[in-house]
């Protein structure tokens, strides 16, 4: 495990129409998508190629294997949130990361921890994470042993 510089990526969004449910309050799953799309904005925001030349030309995958989530306040149709992603601990294949939506008033509305797992598409096996998005996360390289 690694210990980081603080690393805190986040981005403004509105709740769209698409994203709720009759009541008019977002239907749970699409925070869910919401911290995909995170996700992928944090990867485009770090590595030359972003996400898509991550997994399109690079053939890694980031797979979710481990999810905790906590429901704390609900978001309706046309809301402002803030969605925030913090990279929690660096292993050498896995990554665990704090997201979460806020409101404009700073009421946490859902919260995450997830841990992603870097892999070869090609394989389907754990690999570790690339070198240039740990040096992109200011962590060195992982040791080799002999």
């Amino acid at each position: 495990m690694t210990t980081l510089p603080s690393h805190r990526f986040e981005t403004a969004h509105r709740i769209r129409f698409s994203e709720c449910d009759p009541a008019g309050i977002i239907f749970y799953p699409q925070y869910f998508v919401l911290f995909n799309d995170l996700l992928e904005a944090w990867v485009d925001s770090l590595l030359p190629g972003g996400f898509a030349g991550l997994v399109g030309h690079r053939r890694y995958g980031l797979p979710t294997v481990h999810l905790e989530a906590e429901f704390k306040a609900i978001s309706r149709l046309g809301d402002d949130v803030i969605l925030a992603l913090e990279v929690r601990r660096l292993g050498t294949k896995s990554l665990t990361l704090a997201l979460a939506c806020t409101g404009r008033d700073g009421k946490t509305r859902m919260a995450v921890k997830q841990t992603v797992v870097a892999t070869s598409l090609d394989t389907h096996t754990a690999v570790p994470i690339p070198d240039d998005l740990r040096s992109a996360l200011g962590a060195p390289a992982p040791s080799t042993k002999a």
